[in-house]
This record gives structure tokens, sequence and C-alpha cells, in this order.
């Protein structure tokens, strides 16, 4: 049986994220005002959503929880790198591993496997798993395209508390969504009346 995919309402893209699949990753795990996130990768039928919106995955891609969790695991190594670029302190080894081993991980041949009955023989990896390695492997690239270009100056974390999506700066800007940009103004004029009396 196919399990649904709901649809939960999700701020607007952040500036990057349409030039940037891994910015958009990133930005997949929502902290919202009163302590709720929104993890638009929560269960396998959504994460296959998400990847098929971004022509990473077909409809049928049939997604497991492991893959699933594979594509949460990057978006969580992928946000430390982030943040580490943002602060600019030294990023974790761990993350950037993380990146290069799914960078490297597509095979570009059929494998050799090992029969103890029938002996040597050459296969592709399972289609679903050949698939989500691809689509890993292909925002892994773009992160660390991100990461090392010129644009990486512009990358900032949104300025609007608790807000915790990444964009890239374009003027002075920053924060991921309108509706973000509204709270911290509606936050820094209630500061100021407060200050007053």
């Amino acid at each position: 049986m196919e399990e649904p995919v709901i649809e939960q309402p999700a701020p607007p893209p952040a500036q990057g994220e349409a030039e940037h699949a891994s910015l958009a990753l990133a930005n997949t795990a929502i902290a919202l005002p009163g302590g709720r996130t929104l993890d638009l990768l929560g269960t396998p039928a959504q994460a296959n959503h998400w990847l098929t919106q971004r022509d990473l995955a077909p409809v049928d891609a049939g997604m497991r929880e492991m893959c699933a969790t594979q594509l949460r695991s990057l978006r969580e190594q992928i946000r430390s790198l982030f943040a580490a670029r943002v602060d600019g302190v030294p990023a974790l080894p761990a993350a950037v591993n993380a990146v290069n081993d799914a960078m490297t991980r597509v095979p570009t041949a059929p494998l050799l496997r090992w029969d103890d009955k029938t002996g040597p023989y050459r296969t592709a990896p399972h289609p679903t798993t050949a698939i989500v390695d691809l689509a890993l492997a292909t925002l892994a690239a773009d992160a660390a395209d991100l990461l090392t270009s010129p644009g990486a100056e512009r990358l900032t974390a949104c300025g609007s508390p608790p807000c915790n999506r990444y964009l890239l700066r374009h003027g002075r800007r920053h924060w991921c969504s309108t509706r973000c940009g509204d709270r911290a103004r509606a936050a820094r004029a209630y500061a100021r009346r407060t200050d007053a009396r």
C-alpha cells in the first residue's frame, strides 16, 4: 500500500534554493515559533516527493525508511558545513567526510559480485539504492560547489529566531521569507516600545 504524501504548509523557498538544491535540502528541517518543527523529509513518501520535485528521483522510486534516513543524515551534515561557513569556524571532519563519501559512492560501472554456486558476475546496485545514491551525490556535489564558490560569502542564516533556515543574501536582506522578516521587524518594534517605557 502506497503511503500518501501529506502536504504541510512550508515557508516559501529561501533565496538561493532555486540555484542550489543543497540549500533547499538544508532548509527541509524547519524550526517554527512555539518550539514546533517541520520536517519535509519526515517519511519516505515525503522524501521521495521532495526528490521528485527537484528531478532527483522518479515519482515511483519506492523510497524506503533507510533511504529517507540517508537523505536526512546528509541534510544534517550539510547544515553543519553551512553553519561552520556562516560562523567562520572549522567544519567538523565527519561532515566533510559525509559529503565526500556521498559524492564518491555512485558506481560508474556494474560492480563485481561473487556467488558461491555460480561464481563471479557483474550487476548494478538495486535500482532504488542507485537512485538515492545518485541523488545524494548530486546534493553533496552541489553543497561542495556552493561552499567553494565566490557566492559562499553570501551564505547566511535567517536573522529571525527561531528560524534555522539558510539563504544566499542579496543586498541587505537577512531573512529567508517575508514571514520571518515581518516577525523580526515586529520583535524590534516591540523591543523599542518596551525600552521606551
